[in-house]
């Protein structure tokens, strides 16, 4: 059970987004040849992803959008806002989803300890009736679902440290006590929401916490959250599970976004959430791939991210 889990596959580079589209498949490839090159290669459990099942996409969606991407994607390359999709674009945001299941189901069956999904389409814009985003199905929405329904998970934390504001999953557990959503992001930036007064709704009021950060923030600004304010958080709300959307494009080199963020911070991060969600639930952490633009900086990023989960791991 000393195992880090990554989820990946070739069927991911099946989404075409057209040819200068930052979301592409090169993001993947950029990823795969690092690992492949890295000690991690051969010490990580690689984990074939499977795809969601229509029953698994409406615990998040609505039925009438899940056929409605369906639908369209038949219909061969188009484009829905800043979302593209292909023929196959709903084949490969089903094994995204599928493959962040895979991975909870894994983690609680206690096959691993961890896991990293280097999937695509990203997924935290996605909101239960719309693409958004560069997303199609919000894989981290659908995970925490899933931890609740077949394992009796009471307390999902999510932890989003995209550069964008997770609007999709921020909308889908607002009413929801029982999913506490965090982020980290760029404000005022796209998609416009994640302001401090979003603090959840109705039952939920007071389990969404966002920490909007002027362009330029950089290591020192998410450290000091990380090391200061997430520790009290994490440990009062006491998760069964913690997910990561882990975007990297909050990096210095990331074309997208406007943050200072350093390789080296996310891998700090990484070992701070680790390091709660072993005092808190056995250390079961998924980390799940957002957004990341520079191909370099993204997948040096991944690698680092990859080497402390698969650490703790192994402590």
């Amino acid at each position: 059970m000393n195992w880090t889990g990554l989820i990946t596959s070739p069927i991911y580079l099946k989404h075409f987004t057209g040819k200068s589209h930052p979301e592409c498949q090169d993001r993947l490839k950029y990823i795969d040849k690092i690992l492949q090159s890295s000690i991690i290669w051969d010490n990580i459990h690689k984990i074939k992803p499977r795809p969601a099942t229509f029953g698994e996409l409406i615990n998040i969606h609505s039925e009438s959008y899940v056929k409605e991407i369906e639908m369209k994607c038949k219909s061969g390359i188009l484009k829905d806002g800043d979302t593209f999709f292909c023929k196959d674009s709903y084949t490969v945001a089903s094994f995204a989803a599928g493959g962040v299941i895979k991975a909870v189901e894994m983690i609680f069956e206690e096959k691993i300890y961890n896991a990293f999904c280097a999937i695509r389409p990203p997924g935290h814009h996605a909101e239960k009736d719309s693409a958004m985003g560069f997303c199609i199905f919000n894989n981290a929405a659908i995970a925490a679902k899933i931890a609740q329904i077949k394992f009796d998970a009471e307390r999902i934390f999510i932890l989003d440290w995209d550069v964008h504001h997770g609007n999709g999953i921020q909308h889908i557990f607002e009413y929801d006590s029982s999913v506490f959503y965090m982020s980290l992001h760029q404000y005022p930036f796209y998609p416009g929401s994640g302001s401090k007064d979003e603090t959840g709704k109705g039952d939920g009021l007071g389990f969404t916490l966002n920490f909007p950060l002027n362009a330029g923030s950089g290591d020192e600004v998410y450290l000091d959250i990380m090391s200061n304010a997430l520790p009290d958080i994490v440990m009062a709300f006491n998760p069964d599970l913690i997910i990561l959307s882990a975007g990297f494009d909050a990096h210095t080199f990331d074309p997208l976004g406007n943050m200072n963020v350093s390789t080296e911070c996310f891998a700090k991060m990484t070992e701070i959430i680790i390091d709660l969600a072993i005092e808190t639930c056995g250390g079961k952490v998924l980390s799940i791939l957002e957004g990341g633009y520079n191909l370099s900086s993204l997948a040096e990023s991944v690698e680092m991210h990859i080497m402390k989960l698969m650490e703790k791991a192994n402590d």
